[in-house]
């Protein structure tokens, strides 16, 4: 299929995992389903506008949906999938990027009104399993332990 034959969304994410009392936790924000899914933990993050680029979306998505200010560290993963529209019946492709990022301010709560997250959490990485997610979450902590493991 060429790339005129479907739609792109475009979205980036943060991963923000720290320790506190030897326990490392993860920053999360609940998505809740627009509607059409199941609510879910998500990273903090999402689309892209038209006039943004990939690393201002990531750091403005971090803000509205967690209160926290973020500079914007290294690309951590890039990931995609495709699929049927869910109220349209065209191809998209949904390309993901995954930013490492540092807080550098602000305080936890969600800022955007009448969005899609409907609050932010830090999430103990040893209660997240079991919990429902998108498997952006799993992606993004994939990547992170491969490089905590190559140091």
């Amino acid at each position: 299929m060429e790339f005129t034959d479907y739609h792109t969304r475009l979205a980036a994410y943060a991963l923000l995992v720290d320790e506190v009392d030897g326990q490392e936790r993860v920053l999360l924000a609940w998505w809740n389903g627009e509607g059409h899914s199941d609510p879910q933990w998500s990273l903090p993050g999402g689309g892209v506008d038209f006039e943004e680029s990939v690393v201002d979306a990531m750091v403005r998505e971090v803000f509205e949906e967690t209160g926290f200010h973020v500079e914007p560290g290294g690309l951590l993963a890039e990931h995609f999938f495709t699929g049927r529209g869910r109220t349209n019946d065209y191809w998209f492709r949904s390309q993901r990027f995954v930013f490492d990022a540092t807080i550098t301010g602000g305080e936890l709560g969600t800022t955007e009104v009448d969005g899609s997250t409907d609050h932010a959490a830090w999430v103990p990485l040893a209660e997240l399993e079991g919990q429902p997610r998108a498997d952006i979450v799993d992606v993004a902590l994939a990547a992170w332990r491969e490089k905590e493991a190559r140091g």
